[in-house]
């Protein structure tokens, strides 16, 4: 039985849909994740359904409101990290939005990359496998299985 860890992620897509709006992890020496580029999102808290997360994170971490969220997907990570724990994350879009981005938080600063760059910034080498999929136009979303060996991608497959 798998007791993975619930996320909820956004790309946040400029009103000309040729930038998305990241998170740049560059301003706690013991994250994780320091120097990548991450979507929006976090942890769903108790008795929260992933949308609402998915909302309240982006809220959080932009000052952003978003409008209508497409589902694009599902990643299941296991085995990550020094713990090597589970995470079922639940990937979405959001095409609109209101409000101005503010600079960031204590994790890191935001920054609008274009979609055609995304492939040149850091990132978590797994995330260049299903990123992709969320800026397609195929209607159909993605579920995909990751195995990791701590920070070691192991595989990588999906249907859609």
């Amino acid at each position: 039985m798998i007791a993975a860890i619930l996320q909820a992620i956004v790309f946040v897509r400029s009103a000309d849909g040729s930038s998305v709006l990241l998170m740049h992890r560059n301003k706690r020496a013991d994250d994780p994740h320091r120097g990548k580029y991450l979507s929006l999102g976090g942890h769903v808290e108790q008795d929260e359904d992933v949308l609402t997360c998915a909302r309240r994170e982006v809220h959080e971490e932009s000052g952003l409101t978003v409008g209508d969220l497409v589902f694009r997907g599902t990643v299941l990570w296991t085995g990550f990290g020094a713990e090597r724990r589970d995470y079922l994350c639940f990937v979405f879009r959001a095409d609109s939005y209101t409000g101005e981005a503010h600079g960031g938080n204590g994790e890191g600063t935001l920054e609008w990359v274009p979609v055609a760059d995304l492939a040149s910034r850091p990132m978590w080498d797994s995330d260049h496998e299903w990123l992709p999929m969320v800026f397609d136009e195929v209607d159909r979303p993605f579920f995909g299985v990751m195995p990791y060996a701590g920070e070691e991608m192991l595989g990588w497959s999906f249907r859609r």
